[in-house]
């Protein structure tokens, strides 16, 4: 094999040299081609060291607001850096991401900007994936907080900068979207010195308060340092942005001599690695080949997990993942090798015996119960329907997202804890179209009881609407316990005011569907987490009555013709129903029983209006959201891959009327 190799390296050399020079013996080419392979090797060695030092790498999260522009900025920065963007939000990597236009999952990736390493994090902005941006920040030394120089910072700004503050960063504010017609440079001065207030507020130091402002309009692909809306050609890019991160944010500090440790701030599974795990090295260096052990803290001591060995060691550029032999300190890094370990945990060579400190994150607020679909119409449509199937696919999904609790409850139920129910809503999606059908409770705030005192989770609330529509939202959230803490008109727009409320979570749960409604869709609504305070007591009215099927078979049209004038449906005629199945919503406050399968009678009388046409009003088809808000306390959401359906938790009707007699909790 090595006769071969060497002919054709030794015919090779030989042409390389001109005819001038004098020719090449065999042992003037041997001692030639092996003192190439030191030499090699140290300039390997040099490159590895090089590549290792954390003085060249830069560790951003990018973080902000629901829509004001996070993904969009990281496309151009990828873009600008020479990553391949293969469409736009091009982290957006979740089905259901690119559906509803949302950030479900943090995400990280890297790029290379003037002999430095950017690993850039983007993060969620809904308040119900908070967990997403508090398990990140640990593991960056920078942020950029992105604010729309239109609106201003909101509830969730707020909720991401006292993060970010917390672990002591520097944020860089970016104010996005200069480029609309609104927005001037008073109104970017004016929501900058409500930025500064929210720092203050939020207890940042003198060096934090000191931010760098940067302008841009992530749409366009430009970034500059001094207000404009149109910079010139050779300025129309994100080089200004990136220098300034590479400017403002320390790099890592962290040792290379040292051990290696890792705390895992991610988790995916793949079919032919099994679990990788995402971090950032702590210290020290990893190499494809060593030995590396799980740790996890518990009241004991640190406790080892699994032993084993590193078998890939992976990097994201850019959109690809790009494998590496080794990574040093302060680097995000995916090992591959450990199939135990998860978020929190901590992954180090096996001389260490300590862990690292997990990161804290806020509980959880509310709670439903997930079950096994137990209505008539079970088993027709999903393939996962057992008990079992359920509990260790919520037990996965508990194990990658460290923002949800699974508690085993009774008779084959999962109590399922979250952040809101839109966190638990793509959950419960997700699962659907995994071929899972389960019957689901609705959601239950977590109270808490400290010195004798009841408490429950209470909301920021911001709320933009048309001056004629306030009445219409005061009214129905005073029902639901808000308090007001602000309102005034929206600066720059005409016509719109702007609220800033505080509400309980309970209040809340449902009120979206019923928010878009009364403003016809004009008006946006924003919400996160604020604090635990005391019980505001019951709710008033927030909901009708129902209709609940007494028959089982298809629905007819005859039958739903008559039942228009009860109330809403919720049907089609041709679908399926069941005893106790909710089909509309009742104009009164009462549950009514109707029989929406009715056949009509067939006769031998001729009648003027035996062949009417049936004509019908379009049904109010629920979406999942919708029916988590919607349901009651005493009934369950029947979630199947093809369908959703409302129905009560006891389907007898005699069941529900001596359930009905006993006193709620």
């Amino acid at each position: 094999m090595v006769g071969p190799i060497l002919r054709s390296l030794w015919s090779s050399t030989r042409k390389s040299f001109s005819s001038s020079s004098p020719p090449l013996s065999h042992s003037r080419f041997f001692s030639r081609a092996f003192s190439v392979a030191p030499a090699a090797a140290t300039a390997a060695a040099a490159a590895s060291a090089s590549s290792l030092d954390p003085s060249h790498l830069r560790n951003v999260a990018v973080i902000a607001h629901v829509d004001h522009g996070k993904t969009t900025l990281m496309d151009r920065l990828l873009r600008q850096c020479g990553a391949d963007i293969p469409h736009e939000r091009a982290m957006d990597s979740i089905s259901l991401e690119r559906e509803r236009g949302i950030t479900i999952a943090s995400k990280v990736t890297s790029v290379s900007w003037k002999e430095n390493e950017l690993n850039m994090v983007d993060t969620p902005g809904h308040a119900d994936f908070g967990g997403e941006v508090e398990r990140v920040v640990g593991m960056v030394e920078g942020a950029i907080l992105v604010v729309d120089a239109g609106e201003g910072p909101l509830a969730q700004t707020k909720f991401v900068l006292a993060k970010a503050l917390k672990y002591g960063l520097r944020p860089i504010l970016l104010l996005n979207k200069v480029d609309r017609p609104s927005v001037t440079e008073e109104t970017c001065d004016e929501v900058e010195s409500l930025v500064f207030d929210l720092f203050a507020n939020l207890g940042a130091t003198e060096e934090q308060l000191d931010f760098p402002v940067l302008y841009a309009s992530a749409k366009e692909g430009w970034a500059s340092t001094t207000f404009t809306k149109d910079p010139p050609a050779e300025a129309k890019n994100m080089s200004q942005l990136l220098d300034a991160v590479v400017r403002h944010v320390p790099p890592p500090n962290a040792s290379i001599d040292a051990p290696f440790q890792m705390l895992v701030s991610m988790m995916e599974r793949d079919f032919y690695l099994g679990r990788i795990l995402t971090g950032r090295i702590f210290s020290g260096v990893v190499r494809v080949g060593d030995r590396v052990h799980g740790l996890r803290n518990k009241d004991s001591g640190p406790e080892k997990i699994e032993e084993g060995k590193v078998v890939k060691l992976m990097k994201k550029k850019g959109t690809n993942m790009v494998l590496t032999d080794c990574a040093g300190a302060g680097d995000i890094i995916s090992v591959a090798g450990l199939s135990s370990p998860s978020i929190g945990h901590t992954v180090a060579t096996v001389e260490i015996m300590s862990a690292l400190p997990t990161v804290e994150l806020d509980p959880p607020t509310i709670s439903m119960t997930f079950g096994v679909n137990d209505s008539p119409l079970a088993g027709r449509d999903g393939t996962h329907l057992t008990g079992g199937r359920i509990g260790d696919r919520l037990m996965a999904e508990a194990e990658t997202n460290l923002a949800i609790n699974v508690l085993p409850g009774l008779s084959e139920s999962f109590e399922v804890q979250g952040r809101g129910e839109l966190q638990l809503g793509i959950l419960i999606e997700n699962m659907r179209r995994e071929g899972f059908e389960l019957s689901v409770s609705p959601p239950k705030v977590m109270y808490k009881i400290e010195k004798g005192e009841k408490l429950e989770p209470v909301e920021e609330v911001t709320i933009e609407v048309n001056d004629e529509h306030v009445g219409l939202v005061m009214e129905a959230l005073s029902h639901r316990r808000a308090e007001v803490n602000d309102m005034g008109p929206v600066s720059g727009a005409v016509g719109r005011t702007r609220l800033c409320l505080t509400c309980p979570s309970r209040g809340l749960v449902g009120y979206r569907s019923v928010f878009s409604s009364d403003t016809r869709g004009t008006g946006f609504m924003h919400r996160a987490f604020h604090a635990y305070e005391k019980f505001r007591g019951p709710l008033g009215h927030v909901r009708k009555g129902v209709l609940v099927s007494m028959g089982f078979g298809t629905i007819t049209a005859h039958a739903l013709m008559s039942l228009e004038a009860r109330g809403t449906l919720f049907v089609t005629p041709g679908m399926e129903t069941y005893d106790g199945m909710i089909v509309g919503e009742h104009s009164r406050d009462t549950d009514l029983d109707v029989n929406p399968v009715r056949a009509k009678e067939l006769t031998n009388v001729r009648a003027a209006t035996k062949d009417d046409n049936v004509k019908l009003t379009p049904p109010r088809l629920m979406t999942l959201e919708e029916a988590i808000g919607y349901v009651a306390s005493d009934e369950l959401i029947e979630v199947t891959p093809k369908s959703i359906r409302l129905r009560k938790k006891y389907l007898d009707v005699n069941k529900r009327k001596a359930m009905s007699k006993k006193p709620k909790e």
